[in-house]
């Protein structure tokens, strides 16, 4: 394809999202009332029920889909572990606030009711919750004959956590000079599935059950891998306050979740010989021919999570992520807004 394959051509228009979102922020606000102490684009809403107390618990709540990873899963008939990235996703969400999970509710959407297939979407559901001590407190099922097609459904989560408000994550106390330290990736995570399999399988035509030497397993294995839980990793480091702010890596890839960890007049510098891209990205490269813009707005590239730690910290930080992971430091915060790539990519 002439100047290679862009999300935008696969049917993902990032840029007309924003524009929507700086609309819907307006009429959000709007709604506000006193309890309300975040804004429109957060990682998690902060919502407290004493406005006055600075000390208060805060709740903190978000909501996400998984995307047309879902569509790997339905062609494969492997259900459980689409649940699974889902309920990661959103603790991922409201862990970067600083908070720890209390409950988790799902709305499964589809045509007709298949009892096994909805059972294997709560099973792993079920399953992550259990792993962060989060009950998994209710949900909707809705069968919508005519409206979705024979054996396809939509899945999205909804997750309430909680954190004292005087340790809330806050992009406030970011300073120039502090320093990135990442966290790997399991994979593409819920992200960028549009692009990968408008390259992968439209247009290489690779068959889902295909066993690829340079991936190590088959197609399906690496795209169904389950999207990383770093509550684990994150949550001593956070209880200790090692981390000033945290960045969630999702769509829009680093440039675009990495400023919503940092106050708006400072920017990020990311070292790209920092870390080895996993071997799906470079694929999905080279075959699609994929603007290296596009690359970075689209996928994590292998990283799945960004902290951001004040350097006098970054030691110890990183002695406590090595059993987790390990982490490694990505780059630093810079003064003026934006995130520069400097250096060359691995390989």
């Amino acid at each position: 394809m002439m100047g290679g394959l862009t999300y935008k051509a696969a049917g993902v228009d990032i840029d007309a999202q924003e524009r929507a979102l700086a609309r819907i922020r307006q009429l959000a606000k709007a709604t506000f009332t006193p309890g309300v102490l975040s804004e429109i684009g957060a990682f998690g809403g902060l919502f407290t029920l004493e406005p006055d107390n600075p000390r208060g618990a805060v709740l903190v709540a978000s909501a996400d889909g998984v995307g047309t990873k879902l569509q790997v899963a339905q062609q494969v008939g492997r259900h459980d572990t689409v649940g699974e990235d889902l309920v990661n996703h959103c603790v991922n969400d409201i862990l970067v606030q600083g908070a720890r999970p209390l409950f988790f509710l799902d709305y499964v959407a589809t045509g007709k009711l298949e009892p096994q297939v909805v059972v294997a979407l709560v099973e792993g559901m079920a399953r992550a919750c259990a792993a962060h001590g989060c009950a998994l407190l209710g949900g909707e099922t809705a069968e919508m004959p005519g409206f979705y097609p024979p054996g396809a459904y939509d899945l999205a989560g909804f997750i309430v956590g909680v954190a004292a408000r005087d340790r809330l994550l806050d992009p406030a106390g970011v300073v120039a000079g502090d320093l990135l330290v990442a966290l790997p990736s399991s994979g593409l995570h819920t992200n960028g599935y549009s692009l990968a399999r408008k390259v992968l399988l439209e247009n290489e035509g690779l068959a889902l059950d295909s066993h690829l030497p340079e991936l190590g397993c088959t197609l399906a294995e690496e795209l169904l891998r389950v999207h990383r839980s770093y509550f684990a990793a994150l949550w001593p480091l956070v209880e200790r306050g090692l981390i000033k702010a945290a960045a969630h890596i999702t769509g829009g890839g680093i440039p675009d979740n990495l400023p919503r960890a940092l106050p708006p007049h400072l920017g990020a510098e990311v070292e790209l010989g920092s870390w080895d891209e996993p071997p799906v990205f470079r694929l999905i490269r080279r075959l699609g021919q994929v603007p290296e813009e596009d690359m970075r707005r689209t996928f994590n590239l292998g990283v799945g999570m960004v902290l951001v730690v004040e350097e006098a910290k970054v030691a110890e930080v990183l002695m406590a992520l090595a059993s987790q992971g390990p982490g490694w430091v990505l780059g630093r915060v810079v003064e003026g807004p934006g995130v520069r790539f400097v250096g060359q990519r691995r390989g």
